[in-house]
Protein backbone atom coordinates (compact mmCIF):
# COMPACT_ATOMS: atom_id res chain seq x y z
CA UNK A 1 0.00 0.00 0.00
CA UNK A 2 1.32 3.08 -0.81
CA UNK A 3 0.99 6.10 1.51
CA UNK A 4 1.60 10.07 0.63
CA UNK A 5 1.90 12.51 3.06
CA UNK A 6 -0.19 15.70 2.33
CA UNK A 7 0.14 18.07 5.50
CA UNK A 8 0.90 18.59 9.02
CA UNK A 9 -2.06 19.65 10.82
CA UNK A 10 -1.56 21.94 13.88
CA UNK A 11 -4.34 23.19 16.77
CA UNK A 12 -4.18 26.84 16.92
CA UNK A 13 -5.29 29.53 19.29
CA UNK A 14 -6.91 32.30 17.00
CA UNK A 15 -6.99 31.55 13.37
CA UNK A 16 -6.67 35.26 12.02
CA UNK A 17 -3.91 35.75 14.09
CA UNK A 18 -1.97 32.45 12.99
CA UNK A 19 -2.79 32.94 9.45
CA UNK A 20 -1.12 36.77 9.28
CA UNK A 21 1.54 34.82 11.40
CA UNK A 22 2.66 32.13 8.59
CA UNK A 23 1.49 34.62 5.73
CA UNK A 24 2.93 37.64 6.63
CA UNK A 25 6.10 37.13 8.74
CA UNK A 26 7.17 33.38 7.41
CA UNK A 27 6.04 34.72 3.85
CA UNK A 28 3.96 31.59 3.14
CA UNK A 29 1.08 31.96 0.80
CA UNK A 30 -2.74 30.89 2.09
CA UNK A 31 -3.85 28.37 -0.28
CA UNK A 32 -7.17 27.58 1.46
CA UNK A 33 -9.71 28.61 4.17
CA UNK A 34 -12.94 27.25 5.38
CA UNK A 35 -15.52 26.50 8.49
CA UNK A 36 -17.03 22.63 8.59
CA UNK A 37 -19.72 22.90 10.26
CA UNK A 38 -19.95 18.57 10.83
CA UNK A 39 -16.52 19.42 13.67
CA UNK A 40 -17.80 23.12 14.77
CA UNK A 41 -13.77 24.02 13.44
CA UNK A 42 -12.16 25.98 10.69
CA UNK A 43 -9.01 25.16 8.94
CA UNK A 44 -6.36 26.86 6.72
CA UNK A 45 -4.11 25.31 5.07
CA UNK A 46 -0.58 27.34 4.05
CA UNK A 47 2.52 26.89 1.73
CA UNK A 48 5.76 28.19 1.13
CA UNK A 49 7.42 28.86 -2.09
CA UNK A 50 8.82 26.38 -3.74
CA UNK A 51 7.85 24.17 -1.12
CA UNK A 52 4.85 21.12 -2.00
CA UNK A 53 4.25 20.66 1.86
CA UNK A 54 1.11 21.70 3.39
CA UNK A 55 0.77 23.17 6.62
CA UNK A 56 -2.78 23.22 7.94
CA UNK A 57 -4.04 25.69 10.75
CA UNK A 58 -6.61 23.61 12.51
CA UNK A 59 -8.86 26.07 15.13
CA UNK A 60 -12.45 24.27 17.09
CA UNK A 61 -15.13 25.92 18.66
CA UNK A 62 -15.51 24.51 22.62
CA UNK A 63 -18.71 22.94 21.56
CA UNK A 64 -16.54 20.77 19.13
CA UNK A 65 -16.19 16.97 19.45
CA UNK A 66 -12.62 17.82 18.85
CA UNK A 67 -12.48 20.63 21.05
CA UNK A 68 -9.56 20.49 23.97
CA UNK A 69 -8.37 23.28 26.52
CA UNK A 70 -5.17 24.74 25.24
CA UNK A 71 -1.78 23.65 27.07
CA UNK A 72 1.37 24.05 25.41
CA UNK A 73 2.24 20.66 24.13
CA UNK A 74 -1.18 20.03 22.47
CA UNK A 75 -0.19 22.17 19.53
CA UNK A 76 0.53 18.81 17.24
CA UNK A 77 -3.07 18.02 16.21
CA UNK A 78 -2.63 15.63 13.31
CA UNK A 79 -0.17 14.06 9.88
CA UNK A 80 -2.09 13.88 7.19
CA UNK A 81 -1.60 10.97 4.71
CA UNK A 82 -3.55 9.67 1.42
CA UNK A 83 -3.94 6.57 -0.16
CA UNK A 84 -5.51 5.00 -3.27
CA UNK A 85 -7.50 2.25 -1.56
CA UNK A 86 -8.86 3.65 2.17
CA UNK A 87 -10.02 0.01 3.33
CA UNK A 88 -7.34 -1.89 2.23
CA UNK A 89 -4.90 0.63 4.19
CA UNK A 90 -7.51 0.09 7.23
CA UNK A 91 -6.88 -3.59 7.00
CA UNK A 92 -3.45 -3.48 6.17
CA UNK A 93 -2.96 -1.57 9.58
CA UNK A 94 -4.96 -3.57 11.43
CA UNK A 95 -3.30 -6.36 10.74
CA UNK A 96 -0.08 -4.31 11.90
CA UNK A 97 -1.95 -3.50 15.30
CA UNK A 98 -2.22 -0.14 14.21
CA UNK A 99 -5.64 1.37 16.35
CA UNK A 100 -7.98 3.19 14.45
CA UNK A 101 -9.26 6.23 16.13
CA UNK A 102 -12.54 7.48 14.30
CA UNK A 103 -14.53 7.77 11.18
CA UNK A 104 -15.28 6.86 8.43
CA UNK A 105 -16.12 11.15 7.77
CA UNK A 106 -16.71 12.88 4.67
CA UNK A 107 -15.62 16.57 3.55
CA UNK A 108 -14.22 18.25 0.50
CA UNK A 109 -14.85 14.91 -1.64
CA UNK A 110 -13.02 12.79 0.64
CA UNK A 111 -13.80 10.21 2.77
CA UNK A 112 -11.49 9.63 5.48
CA UNK A 113 -10.05 7.68 9.36
CA UNK A 114 -8.21 8.47 11.74
CA UNK A 115 -5.45 5.87 13.23
CA UNK A 116 -3.08 6.71 15.63
CA UNK A 117 1.05 6.06 15.29
CA UNK A 118 2.58 4.51 18.19
CA UNK A 119 2.69 7.88 20.42
CA UNK A 120 -0.86 8.11 20.21
CA UNK A 121 -0.38 11.16 17.59
CA UNK A 122 -3.26 11.37 15.24
CA UNK A 123 -2.69 10.13 11.58
CA UNK A 124 -5.69 11.02 9.64
CA UNK A 125 -5.90 8.64 6.18
CA UNK A 126 -7.92 10.04 3.14
CA UNK A 127 -8.94 9.01 0.13
CA UNK A 128 -11.35 10.00 -2.74
CA UNK A 129 -14.60 9.58 -1.99
CA UNK A 130 -16.91 7.54 -4.47
CA UNK A 131 -20.00 9.00 -3.32
CA UNK A 132 -20.70 12.48 -3.09
CA UNK A 133 -19.48 13.75 0.07
CA UNK A 134 -21.73 14.72 2.84
CA UNK A 135 -20.96 15.32 6.71
CA UNK A 136 -21.55 12.45 8.50
CA UNK A 137 -24.65 12.84 11.28
CA UNK A 138 -26.23 11.04 13.66
CA UNK A 139 -24.07 8.91 14.98
CA UNK A 140 -23.42 7.97 18.75
CA UNK A 141 -19.90 9.36 19.66
CA UNK A 142 -17.12 8.82 22.41
CA UNK A 143 -14.47 11.11 22.98
CA UNK A 144 -11.19 10.02 23.19
CA UNK A 145 -7.52 11.68 23.34
CA UNK A 146 -5.02 12.01 20.65
CA UNK A 147 -1.96 13.98 21.47
CA UNK A 148 -4.71 17.17 22.21
CA UNK A 149 -6.56 16.43 19.89
CA UNK A 150 -10.27 14.72 20.77
CA UNK A 151 -10.93 12.57 18.45
CA UNK A 152 -14.36 11.33 17.91
CA UNK A 153 -15.02 7.14 17.97
CA UNK A 154 -17.43 5.14 16.13
CA UNK A 155 -19.72 3.53 18.86
CA UNK A 156 -19.39 -0.24 18.46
Amino acid sequence: MKFRMVYTGIRVKDMDESVRFYAEVLGMKLVGRARVESTRGEWAQLRSEGSGQLLELNWYATDSPFYTEWRHGTEMDHLCFAVDDLEGALKELTTRGVERLGGPYFADGWKMVDVADPNGICIELGARARRPARASRGRKAKRSRSAGRARIRKEE
